[in-house]
Formats: structure tokens, sequence, C-alpha cells
């Protein structure tokens, strides 16, 4: 299997393999990492995930400001895949670079513009496009009714709409299954947000940072839910 790699230097004494394979697989599936002291080869599946890691040049993993490069050119696929799984490569780079900033890694907003410009010459793929407005219908259906979607009833009541979703959810056991982020904030009252971040190319680098401390927030909810409402009533 061919494999496409990027060279990454400057990294730090107390980075790890496993920090190296967190930090990169923001990007796409890795195949390998070939890591020795402060430099490392990452091997991709994808020529579009080395080519997101090249975007990556200047970020900082354990204190250290990496440098990533390339002798060569990695283009981004244009094939649409009929496998309905989304991975990293399908995503905007935008919505990228939030994911690793909600994470807590810090880029500068220069490696956040370059995200945005890369977005602008790629274009968001049809294969995201279709599975991003595929969530938008289901939700709106179930919370607003037949051939309604969260972003073009922009007049709603959210708060109920979600509601009524997550009752039909759990009436159809979708909830078990259906916990990416995505779900969730098509769903929120910042539905139209997101929608519109993921779906256009048209965004500044504000959006990026308010794009990241919404997937923060609703991760952080998810794994620390509120259990104020469900304590054991006392014995009598």
């Amino acid at each position: 299997m061919s494999t496409y790699n990027v060279t990454v230097s400057g990294i730090s004494p107390n980075t790890t393999e496993t920090h190296l394979h967190d930090f990169f697989s923001f990007c796409g599936k890795i195949a390998t990492i070939d890591h020795k002291g402060s430099e490392a080869v990452v091997n991709f599946e994808k020529p579009s995930a080395a080519k997101t890691a090249l975007m990556l040049n200047g970020g900082s993993l354990d204190g250290a400001t990496l440098t990533v490069t390339s002798d060569t050119v990695h283009p981004d696929e244009h094939e649409e895949s009929k496998d309905e799984h989304i991975d990293q490569t399908d995503k905007p780079r935008a919505g990228i670079a939030a994911e690793y900033l909600a994470k807590g890694y810090t880029l500068s907003d220069s490696i956040l513009q370059r995200a945005i410009e890369m977005d602008k010459q790629r274009g968001i793929s049809n294969k995201f496009l279709s599975y991003f407005n595929s969530l938008d219908s289901g939700i709106g259906s179930r919370a607003l009714g037949p051939d309604k979607t969260i972003s073009g009833k922009l007049q709603e009541t959210f708060a109920a709409a979600t509601q009524q979703a997550k009752t039909v959810d759990e009436q159809k056991g979708v909830s078990k299954t259906a916990h990416e982020y995505y779900t969730k904030a098509l769903g929120s009252p910042f539905g139209m947000k997101v929608y519109e971040f993921y779906t256009s190319t048209s965004k500044q680098v504000l959006d990026i940072h308010e794009e990241a401390k919404r997937i923060h927030s609703t991760n952080k909810t998810a794994t620390h839910p509120d259990t104020s409402a469900a304590q054991p009533a006392e014995k009598a």
C-alpha cells in the first residue's frame, strides 16, 4: 500500500510516538510513524491527510514549535467514495483546525487562516456536504416535521425542537449510537451557525475559534453530564 509522508522536526524531548500519533491523527489515518529524537516521518494512508499535516507547520506540541515539511506535493483526492463513513480527510480543514483547538492544542491564527484558504481552494467535498445535509434534514424532520430542516427554520424555537428530536431518537434507540458532535450541534440553539460553518468556505479565523468553543463545550457536557436532576430520593 502506498503511503504519503511528511517530515516533522523540532520535536520536544518529552514527545512520545503516541503524542505524535494523537496529534497528527486529526489529519487522517496514519500508517506508520518513524520517530528518532527531535525528528519523525509520519506516513499517512491518503495524500490529502499529508497535505493537511503540512498545514500544521508552526503548530505547537508539548511546548515545542513543529516544522512540518515534505519533498512531495500531496494532492487532494477528487474521487467520491461510495463508503458512507466520513473520515477526517472528508472534513473541511477549518473544521479540523477547530477540533485541534477544542482538544487544547495551540495553533496560531496564521495556521487557521491557512486552513480557510485551503478550503477555499479545494471546496467542501460532495461526500461531506451530502452527509451533513442528510443530518440536517433528518434532525429537522424528527424535530420540526416532515421535509423540514434545522438550517431552513431560523425562526423555530430550537429548544423545543431539540427536545422533540431527542424524544423521537430515544423511542427509536437512535440516541445510543448518534454520539457525533454534528448531530448534537445541528439540533442545538446554535445549529444554524454550525451548518453554515461546515457547508460554506466563507469564514474568518474568529469563526474557527467559536466552533472550537462549541465542540469543547459539547464534548465536556457529554463527558460530564448534569446529574443533579437524577439524585436518588432520600429514605423516609
